[in-house]
């Protein structure tokens, strides 16, 4: 899946800005239509957190065409699927349709992109803000560990910084949100000048170029292209840094954060390797000794980044302690791991590591959804969408010396953050 692959992509640029990327589809009879939006939370301001995510679920809920819920409704009609998500630099919708619905799902989106605000209204507003809020609390104030992400981001960046805050935001920042400014952040976001529209299926490019042009081409691009806030940031976290969090949780949990270089760049790839080396799979150094050998830990993943594009991604590595464990030696025996980085690594840990992330960037390419969102990503993030194809031989040529001097550049005190929990103590041997 490489030179032939990619040579069949096709790119185009309508007048209004506009940029659709096509390739065919493995399998037959389906369209995957993907949009990527370059619009996340790093384009919020402070006080106005939450922006982002929240149009994820008011793209759902009406424009001037199609009533509220029914854009479900018609794909779902069909047999298609459909979601959408939000992160740091881009908000993403997309749905696989049979191949004959295309032009409706085409329509559904091009409709939502230029009357959502004609659908708009305080009604929906208050509504779809609670359902964020409830999003809130179930997946990170009242989830076990729920708000690491948050505070692992509030050391990683200064305060004030674009990548300071995660994509939920903040309560009182979903309180404060009202009706003008949310009109105002779909006008100054949402254009297609700000879109990467991806169709994968088996139709002639040119006509799918034909009927993006002809749902697509009418709607104007922004008057206004607001500039993202300064994402610079040079040098480590400023380490060691921790924060430490008694609740209810069943185990002692250790998060550890470093910063590396951002999304796209060499150093970057290399210490994609050494978290695979560290902490991805049941071969990996942390499950092996951690897991197995020493029984510290449960099970799991242990290592991944971060992969932020616009500022120095974060390398995390965090692992859950056993029963009867105690934070404190679970958290020495991960630095102590981690520390072994700098001093080498093998060929053959090296190239499982590879084949760990071929593996996974494979799967994520092997449907046409998949491969529809892989080809949005790289042109929207990169400009360049046969980096879906050819993603896998940027590690090739990286070898265990370039991987170790990396290591041991990144993952020091200096430049570590510390998120630890712990649970409470048992009112028995409280009192004990």
């Amino acid at each position: 899946m490489t030179t032939n692959a990619a040579g069949q992509v096709g790119q185009y640029t309508l007048d209004n800005g506009l940029r659709l990327v096509t390739a065919p589809a493995a399998t037959g009879q389906v369209a995957a239509v993907n949009l990527w939006y370059g619009v996340g939370s790093r384009h919020e301001v402070p006080g106005k957190t939450g922006f982002a995510h929240l149009f994820e679920h008011l793209m759902f809920q009406g424009s001037r065409n199609v009533a509220k819920g029914e854009h479900f409704d018609a794909v779902e009609r069909l047999g298609g699927e459909m979601n959408a998500s939000t992160s740091t630099d881009r908000t993403n919708y997309f749905e696989t349709v049979p191949e004959h619905a295309l032009d409706l799902a085409l329509w559904l989106e091009a409709d939502r992109l230029a009357t959502l605000r004609d659908g708009m209204s305080q009604e929906v507003l208050d509504n779809q803000r609670d359902v964020v809020k409830n999003e809130r609390r179930q997946r990170y104030d009242n989830a076990p560990y729920g708000t690491a992400l948050e505070r692992i981001l509030r050391l990683g960046y200064p305060e004030g910084h674009p990548y300071h805050h995660p994509t939920i935001g903040s309560m009182a920042d979903l309180d404060a949100a009202d009706l003008e400014y949310v009109l105002s952040f779909h006008r100054l976001h949402y254009g297609p000048d700000n879109l990467v529209l991806t169709v994968v299926s088996d139709l002639d490019p040119e006509d799918v170029r034909e009927r993006a042009e002809r749902y697509f081409g009418a709607i104007p691009a922004r008057g206004t292209v607001p500039q993202a806030p300064d994402a610079a940031l040079s040098g480590p976290i400023g380490g060691p840094v921790r924060e430490s969090v008694t609740e209810g949780v069943p185990a002692a949990g250790v998060f550890l954060g470093y910063r590396v270089a951002p999304y796209g760049e060499r150093e970057f790839d290399a210490m994609h390797l050494a978290s695979a080396v560290l902490g991805q799979g049941q071969g990996s150094r942390l499950y092996r000794r951690l897991v197995i050998e020493r029984e510290l830990a449960a099970p799991g993943d242990a290592a991944d980044l971060l992969p932020f594009r616009y500022t120095p991604s974060l390398m995390l590595v965090n692992m859950i302690a056993r029963e009867g464990v105690e934070g404190d030696a679970l958290e020495a025996a991960m630095l102590e791991e981690v520390e072994k980085l700098a001093a080498g690594v093998d060929e053959s840990e090296l190239d499982r590591a590879r084949a760990i992330l071929e593996r996974d960037h494979l799967q994520a390419v092997s449907t046409p959804s998949g491969l529809a969102d892989e080809l949005g990503s790289c042109t929207q993030l990169f400009g360049d969408p046969a980096l879906a194809y050819t993603w896998p031989e940027r590690w090739a040529d990286i070898g265990p010396r370039e991987v170790a001097e990396a290591a041991g550049r990144l993952l020091t005190a200096e430049n570590r953050l510390t998120v630890r929990f712990d649970p409470e103590e048992a009112p028995a041997a409280a009192e004990a």
